[in-house]
């Protein structure tokens, strides 16, 4: 795995271009977000994804996200009811991943016995530059393996992900604490794990 040290507020751009060629080669980056770090490839891209099932335990039925530019883009890939896009108006961007039913443009991979997806929209300049780079969502899934505590430590991530992931973007070291996951698919919403985003 190749390890490129990436600044956390201002991203140079030429490390951002690698990053897209991975994900665009059909390869595993991990990069930090505005929780703890995360593993992604592209949405569409089947055998990348099964290679991030394959690490994480091979568990299908677990909830894989993804991340997105800003809420345009979400109802590409979600329905959003207006109750529910006024809630994420008000929380997006932040650490927040919302559970919504997905469209038909949601790849079937990532659908194993279930209709909704986590869409998320990162406060964090290395994700939104790499969404404008690449050009499309990226899965996103937290650095730890199977129910293992979330990795933090560079050189810890560094180890662990040596011979799975084809590329790190080192911004130093992350959270501990993950996105705050809030179901927004019935009437009201419904807070399933509470993570870093207060829910005010």
């Amino acid at each position: 795995m190749k390890r490129i040290q990436i600044h956390p507020r201002s991203p140079q751009n030429r490390y951002v271009k690698i990053a897209a060629e991975v994900l665009s080669s059909g390869g595993l980056v991990i990069y930090p977000t505005d929780s703890v770090y995360g593993l992604g490839c592209g949405l569409f891209d089947k055998k990348a994804i099964a290679r991030i099932y394959q690490i994480k335990g091979n568990d299908k039925r677990k909830l894989l996200s993804f991340i997105c530019p800003d809420l345009k883009e979400i109802a590409a890939y979600a329905y959003v009811p207006n109750p529910a896009y006024k809630i994420m108006r008000h929380l997006l961007p932040g650490p927040y991943t919302f559970i919504l039913t997905a469209t038909r443009q949601v790849p079937r991979i990532l659908l194993e016995n279930r209709k909704t997806v986590g869409i998320r929209v990162p406060d964090n300049p290395i994700c939104q530059a790499l969404l404008a780079e690449f050009g499309s969502p990226i899965i996103s899934t937290s650095v730890c393996l199977h129910d293992q505590a979330y990795l933090s430590d560079p050189d810890e991530i560094a180890e662990t992900f040596a011979n799975t992931a084809d590329l790190f973007l080192d911004a130093g070291p992350g959270g501990l604490v993950p996105s705050t996951i809030v179901d927004l698919t019935g009437q009201e919403p419904v807070l399933v794990r509470q993570g870093k985003g207060p829910l005010r």
